[in-house]
This record gives structure tokens, C-alpha cells and sequence, in this order.
């Protein structure tokens, strides 16, 4: 009998649940529920309503249970860097806080005055973000971390809730820049420095270890199928690169969402001198690699335009407002953390253009474009560092995610990289929780097969270089970046 498993996928915007079957060797998938997520203020700071996200995964499985699932396997997968404080009690001291939060504005530069970045990074590996988890504990609450038995990244505690037992999956817990590369565990020296201790997070697990069934408690308020739970890789961009076939020997891959997560799979981690100068991290993936990626502003910029725009337009909508503008009208540092959180991005878009005496957008199709042709140049120019740093050229970049299905941005992505791109799956994320999933439960034999069956069942699109159209426009925004907004735009 086909089994039948469930990926319950959260984003910052929305989550879903996604079942996966095996059928004739190609994996099937469909949506079998979609939820609305986002983080409000509460208490003086932006949370998340951590009830609410687990109140809808039971209204999810409800609902397949209700199409005919009595039996299914479940994983989870969310954002990374954010976590619940857990009380002696077992219950949640209170609603985590959402990393756009205010709070760590200055928590990584009070902290590194102490501790050197170079001294982190070699113990870490990992890419410095003002919101890692590391400073969120260092601007914690000292009266909550003293009345905290448990500290959870987000996936790891909606398990916890789900079936009574508690883990700490490691391919979000490295984002946390406080696991130690070398030891395999969490660096003391950086857990003192944030007054918490190893002992308040729940034991290590790989991607895959199977969690538990759902507690009989939530059968009784809940009508649900018979669900086993299984820690998948956590971390959803850890499942949106198990989701990416993969064409080559040496392909990067971009996963393109709110954030847009571009690198390549290493087996060992690389934290020389280039990948620390550059910001490069090495996430811990499932089956022993690591993601060796930078953190790029994503779809956010363009999320936050479509809101601001009162929904008006749909993002295809934008896409094809933006092909009837010129690209790179103006230049922008699309990694500036002034758009991290503003309070109006369209806002914060034309004060950029106006501080540095570039062409203001003003139309929705003048925005989109430039979102996207600055996400295209940025994208090429951190392969061309990849390519140093790893002291070879890739080959070929996969995009997965809901930027997969931007042809516009695919195409400037391609021809500004002089790379050939491959476009899909886009529901990359979904795909490789349900993987992870299928393995542990001998569906699938390893990875190696699981990305070929990914291949074989979803549509990729090939995007090739057009060779030359933008003349030395890459070179002329990495002279822009380099002096800080100060070259003007021809």
C-alpha cells in the first residue's frame, strides 16, 4: 500500500500542508491546506503566535483525514534562527520574537567587540546576520532565560508540542552560529557569552530520526489520521536543497523565496580567510553536507511592494509590468539592512535612489524592476566569488522556490552570471521535507535517488545565457558596492 506523508511547510507569509505520495516512481504532490502566518506586536516586540501555527496544522490534518488519510508520516519545516523558551513546567514562557525584531540591532556589534568575528567564524563557520540566534540570547531576557528549562528553535518545539518529545535537529541549530564545526556540538565559550548552557537545549538529532506519534491528548480535541512524526532537515532551506536536483558535479543552487539563499553543497565546510572576508556560511544539511551559502534580501523587497500596492497586482502581474521597463535604471544594495524591516519599502526603495543620485522608480513596473534586476546583479556577483573561494567554476545554478517561476528574473540571472540556469521545482521546500521523510521510512534508498526521482517528476526550465547584451553593466554595479553608492549610474 502507498504511504502517504505529509510536509507541513511555515514561511514568514503563510504555511501549508503539502501530501506526497509515490506513484509509478514519480512523486505526486498536493496542496491540502494554506494558512496565513506573520509575526504582530506583543509585549514590545514583534512575535510570533506560536499557538495559532500549531492550532492550523491541526486544522490542516483534520482536513486530510477528512479526504480519506487515516495514516500518514509528518515533518516540519520552518525559518531558521528563531526559538521558545520553555519552562520548567514544559509550557512556553512566551511567544518567541520574530528576527526582523528590533532588538538585535546592536547585539552583534556589542558582542564582537568582545569576542572577535574572526575567532566566531573559525569556531562556527557561520555567516554573521544581526538576527542569528546568537544575538537574539545575547538581547534575551534575563529574568526569562533564568525560568527557561528549554530552548527550541521553532520547528523543534511545534514537534515537541506535536508529540511530548523534545530534539534539537542540527540543520536549523547551526544557524545558530553557536555550533562548534570541529566538535560537532554547541560551543561552551559562545553559550557563556549568552549566559545559556548546553543542558537547555534538547539532545542533537540528524534530519531524519524519527520523533514520535502525535499525543493521544490531540486526538481527543482533534479529529486527525494516525500521524508519525519524523524530524526532517528543520531548517527550510536545508529542505529546499534536498529539493534541487541537481544538474552537474558542480552546481550552486539559489533557493528564491522571502530570502534568496545562494551556494553550493560541500561535503567539508570552508571557513578559510575569502569565505569569512565575504560572509559566507556553512549550515550543517542533512546526510553529513554542508550548505556553503550566502544570505541574499530575497522576494521580500517585492512582497512588501504588492502589499504596500494593496494587493492590486498579482506577482505575475509585477513580473510583467517590469518586462516593459528597462533594466538597471538604477543600482542598489539590495543587501542593505535598511530594507530588512522598513516601514514603507516603496519608501525606503526611493530614498535609496534619491541618497544616491540615481533614477527614482515610480510605477509599479519601474519597482519590480528594480527589485529584480538588482537581485539578478547580485546574484552574479556572489558567483563570481563562489568561484574564487571554492577555486573552481560552477557549472550550472539550480533556482528553486517561488523565484523559480520569474522567468524575467531567471533570464537576467543567466545572462549576467554566464551561467545556465535551471528553473524548478518550485515547490522545492515541501519536496525535500517529503524526501527526508520517504528515506527514513525505505521508500527511497538515499538522496542520490530521491533527486532523480525529483527530476523525473517535476518540470525544470533551462535558461541559457544571452551572451553580452548588458556590456560591462556586473562590473560597473560591483564598482557601486565597492564604494559604498557612491558611482553614479550611466
Amino acid at each position: 500500500m502507498t504511504k502517504s506523508y505529509v510536509a507541513v511547510d511555515i514561511g514568514a507569509s503563510s504555511g501549508r500542508l503539502m501530501l506526497g505520495t509515490i506513484e509509478s516512481k514519480k512523486l505526486q504532490l498536493k496542496e491540502m491546506y494554506r494558512f496565513k502566518n506573520g509575526f504582530t506586536m506583543e509585549n514590545g516586540h514583534d512575535r510570533w503566535n506560536i499557538d495559532s501555527i500549531i492550532h492550523e496544522i491541526f486544522l490542516g490534518l483534520e482536513k486530510i483525514k477528512a479526504a480519506g488519510y487515516e495514516d500518514v508520516v509528518l515533518g516540519i519545516d520552518t525559518w531558521a534562527v528563531d526559538y521558545v523558551l520553555v519552562g520548567m513546567d514544559g509550557k512556553k514562557i512566551q511567544d518567541p520574537i520574530s528576527y526582523r525584531d528590533a532588538r538585535t540591532k546592536d547585539a552583534m556589534k556589542e558582542l564582537t567587540s568582545d569576542l572577535p568575528k574572526s575567532y566566531i567564524y573559525k569556531k562556527t563557520g557561520i555567516q554573521f546576520l544581526n538576527f542569528n540566534t546568537l544575538y537574539q540570547l545575547y538581547e534575551e531576557s534575563k529574568d526569562d532565560l533564568e525560568k527557561t528549562d528549554k530552548i527550541m528553535m521553532i520547528p523543534d518545539y511545534i514537534g515537541y508540542v506535536l508529540t511530548g518529545n523534545a530534539v534539537t535537529e542540527v540543520t536549523n541549530a547551526s544557524t545558530t552560529q553557536m555550533l562548534n564545526l570541529r566538535e560537532g556540538l554547541f560551543d561552551k565559550n559562545l553559550l557563556d557569552k549568552v549566559n545559556v548552557s548546553q543542558d537547555q537545549f534538547p539532545r542533537l538529532v540528524e534530519s531524519g530520526t524519527i520523533l514520535g506519534n502525535i499525543r493521544h491528548k490531540w486526538h481527543k480535541e482533534f479529529d486527525l489520521p494516525e500521524t508519525e512524526v519524523v524530524t526532517v532537515a528543520t531548517h527550510d532551506t536545508a529542505s529546499a536543497v534536498l529539493g534541487a536536483p541537481g544538474e552537474n558535479d558542480h552546481w550552486a543552487y539559489l533557493s528564491s523565496g522571502t530570502w534568496s539563499l545562494l551556494g553550493t553543497e560541500l561535503n567539508v565546510p570552508e571557513n578559510g580567510e575569502m569565505a569569512f572576508k565575504e560572509n559566507y556560511t556553512n549550515e550543517w544539511g542533512a546526510y553529513g553536507t554542508y550548505r556553503f551559502l550566502k544570505n541574499i534580501m530575497g522576494l521580500w523587497m517585492i512582497q512588501c511592494v504588492k502589499r504596500e500596492l494593496n494587493d492590486e497586482y498579482s506577482f505575475s502581474d509585477l513580473a510583467e509590468l517590469a518586462q516593459q521597463v528597462k533594466p538597471f535604471q538604477q543600482f542598489m544594495d539590495v543587501n542593505d539592512e535598511r530594507f530588512t524591516n522598513p516601514g514603507s519599502m516603496i519608501q525606503e526603495i526611493q530614498t535609496y535612489c534619491k541618497e544616491t543620485e540615481q533614477t527614482v522608480p515610480e510605477t509599479p513596473g519601474e519597482l519590480a524592476m528594480a527589485i529584480y534586476s538588482n537581485l539578478a546583479l547580485y546574484y552574479a556577483n556572489e558567483i563570481q566569488k563562489l568561484d574564487k573561494i571554492l577555486g573552481y567554476k560552477l557549472e550550472s545554478l539550480n533556482i528553486v522556490g517561488g523565484g523559480s517561476n520569474v522567468k524575467l528574473l531567471n533570464q537576467l540571472t543567466s545572462t549576467l552570471s554566464n551561467i545556465e540556469v535551471y528553473a524548478g521545482p518550485g515547490e522545492a521546500t515541501a519536496i525535500g521535507n517529503l524526501i527526508v521523510q520517504m528515506i527514513t521510512k525505505n521508500d527511497i534508498n538515499n538522496i542520490a535517488d530521491g533527486r532523480k526521482m525529483i527530476h523525473d517528476s517535476f518540470e525544470i526550465k533551462t535558461f541559457k545565457p544571452e551572451s553580452d547584451k548588458y556590456g560591462n553593466t556586473l562590473q560597473r554595479y560591483q564598482e557601486f558596492l565597492e564604494n559604498k553608492g557612491r558611482v553614479t549610474v550611466q
